[in-house]
């Protein structure tokens, strides 16, 4: 329902409080003022129902964008922002954190027009999300920024977009991308995105990932996919793996062909023996079987051959011979934790070099990447942590403390808000304006929305060296657009 179908209505009733009123003037006579009177009823009725058709029309479709959002005009709700979070229970604590940064990106004029008024709603609450969404609906919000998670956000959806009030969730859930619907957090795809990108201008060209068997792993694992084909390169090599430290070792064996690697060093053919001459393969044989016999005599027999003793003592305490790089030169990790370390030794153990393979990791790198020498080199997408300076600063001044990471994301969505709120005049927050295309700028970088509900990102490279990760690539300068995201 957009701003001319509110306009009818509301002329509508004006008009039956007029027609009323001029009832009540005209004339002296009673049956003069019966006559109005019922004049003045028969043509409310008449001017209601028109409104009502009106209103109808509005609701059933008009000019409204696909899911009841309004297009080139502003939506039908108030200009309120609805902020959707857990301000309560375990995730209170981020919540309220996140609560305070909205406040301050809609706390900024940005021309002469009283601010917008921030609606908060607590998902930790009786009822949940759906309780705040239908909170939010009830009190017209114009736009929605919220909820948190991926759960919250599936279960308003459809809500939303049911009563035309576009959404501005902070899951990272690229499932939950629809029109009117848009996922603001920062995306596995998009961070996947940009290290295959990087590393392919490197010289990188066969990719490879060990992902636990999480959410989070898999959906790595299918941004890989799709970033490798988007880039032309041949389809990834993709193990998922669970938590113990033998699982990952006997995992990442398989994946770097560790065993064809130690035969290959030995200089052992893993051919089958009927493909060897017959000779050679009769001397072999014979070969094998001295060896055996020679093996079965105890090293304390002196019957056994000093030479025989030291060679059984030396194959016992030898190193393994140094391998070739595995097949892939660029490999994607997404553990945290311990898990990580079980990774890092499973690398070693596997002699999966540093010197071979590009290491790439997940964003989430970056909060202990001092603490990850032992990976130093590996890489990580994120945005420049040298933007979101001055609101750390305003932050900090207003709230006695650092912001954390996600508190990003609920700044950045209100100073969405309020840029569109003041190019309305006050008046929505409609698609075309949400979804232009030279974007927003914010403390996590540019971003733009577009009309299926994901959110393009400029993010920068970062290594992971021994101070911690340092920024050797930039944002790119645009955007990349994300085929099927217009």
């Amino acid at each position: 329902m957009n701003r001319t179908c509110r306009f009818l209505s509301r002329e509508a009733a004006d008009t039956k409080t007029n027609g009323g009123a001029t009832g009540r003037l005209v004339g002296r006579s009673d049956t003069a003022r019966s006559i109005l009177r019922h004049t003045s009823r028969t043509l409310s009725r008449h001017l209601s129902g028109v409104a009502l058709l009106a209103l109808a029309a509005c609701s059933s479709g008009g000019t409204s964008e696909p899911g009841g959002l309004a297009g080139s005009d502003t939506t039908a709700s108030a200009p309120n922002v609805g902020l959707l979070l857990p301000l309560t229970g375990a995730n209170g604590v981020l919540g309220n954190e996140m609560l305070a940064a909205a406040k301050l990106a809609l706390s900024k004029q940005t021309g002469t027009l009283p601010l917008p008024k921030l609606d908060v709603h607590d998902t930790a609450g009786a009822g949940g999300a759906t309780e705040a969404m239908q909170a939010a609906i009830t009190s017209r919000d114009g736009i929605v920024l919220g909820p948190l998670t991926n759960v919250d956000t599936a279960s308003i959806g459809p809500m939303a977009v049911r009563a035309g009030i576009p959404v501005i969730a902070f899951t990272s859930d690229l499932a939950q991308a629809r029109p009117g619907v848009w996922v603001f957090g920062i995306t596995p795809q998009q961070q996947v995105s940009r290290l295959v990108d990087a590393a392919k201008m490197e010289g990188r060209h066969h990719f490879a990932a060990f992902l636990p068997d999480t959410p989070l792993g898999h959906a790595m694992g299918d941004a890989l996919v799709r970033a490798c084909r988007e880039a032309s390169l041949a389809d990834p090599q993709v193990v998922y793996h669970v938590g113990t430290p033998e699982a990952i070792r006997s995992g990442l064996a398989t994946l770097s062909a560790y065993d064809t690697r130690v035969a290959t060093a030995s200089g052992q053919s893993t051919g089958p023996a009927q493909d060897l001459p017959d000779d050679l393969e009769a001397a072999l044989s014979s070969a094998s079987k001295a060896s055996g016999t020679a093996d079965a005599q105890s090293p304390g027999d002196p019957k056994a051959s000093p030479s025989a003793q030291t060679s059984a003592a030396t194959s016992s305490d030898a190193s393994p011979p140094t391998l070739s790089a595995p097949p892939f030169d660029a490999l994607l990790l997404a553990d945290t934790g311990l898990s990580l370390k079980n990774v890092l030794d499973a690398l070693k153990a596997n002699q999966v070099r540093t010197s071979d393979v590009r290491l790439m990791g997940p964003g989430l790198w970056g909060a202990f990447a001092g603490k990850l020498g032992s990976v130093a080199g590996a890489w990580y997408a994120a945005p420049d942590p040298a933007a979101r300076t001055l609101f750390v600063q305003q932050f900090s001044i207003q709230n006695h403390r650092v912001p954390k990471p996600l508190a990003d994301l609920s700044y950045d969505a209100g100073s969405l808000a309020n840029s569109v709120y003041s190019a309305t005049g006050g008046k929505g927050y409609p698609v075309d304006l949400l979804t232009q295309p030279q974007g927003f700028s914010g403390v996590d970088g540019a971003f733009t929305l577009t009309g299926n509900g994901q959110t393009l990102r400029k993010l920068g490279i970062f290594e992971i060296q021994p101070g911690g990760g340092s920024r050797i690539l930039p944002a790119p300068k645009s955007v990349a657009p994300v085929p099927g995201a217009s």
